[in-house]
């Protein structure tokens, strides 16, 4: 029998790598929750958004500024790419990350652009909260 190769699926972050060796490491497995920067965190929610990782989604928002739930995507969403546009250390524990994210919804394509702010809390990098633009 002849066996079909497993081919890697790409990252939803954009970075050119599978997504077991990008976001998928943080998302599950023993590196969950480890993403070393804001940046790294901030790839990893927007794949989960993608991907629908709720769970993931709320152990990354700071518990101070964290909903009590999410939705998953409604049917017709199409999360369409991922634009970091700057991402900076304002000190050991806060960084920020400008971002575009471009979805669409029910054929309607809008875009996302934050200036988000995050902080690492007992080791973990959180999402805060942010500005949209």
């Amino acid at each position: 029998m002849k066996r079909t190769p497993q081919i890697p699926v790409p990252c939803p972050c954009g970075l050119p790598a599978a997504y077991a060796d990008c976001c998928g490491r943080w998302h599950h497995g023993p590196l969950h929750l480890q993403a070393p920067d804001a940046q790294a965190l901030m790839r990893s929610r927007y794949s989960a958004y993608v991907l629908d990782e709720l769970d993931y989604l709320l152990r990354t928002w700071h518990p101070d500024t964290r909903p009590a739930a999410l939705e998953p995507n409604a049917p017709g969403t199409r999360w369409l790419g991922l634009d970091v546009r700057r991402h900076g250390r304002i000190d050991h524990g806060h960084e920020i990350v400008e971002f575009v994210a471009r979805v669409r919804i029910n054929g309607r394509a809008t875009r996302i652009h934050e200036t988000s702010r995050f902080t690492r809390l007992a080791g973990i990098w959180m999402y805060v909260d942010g500005d949209v633009e």
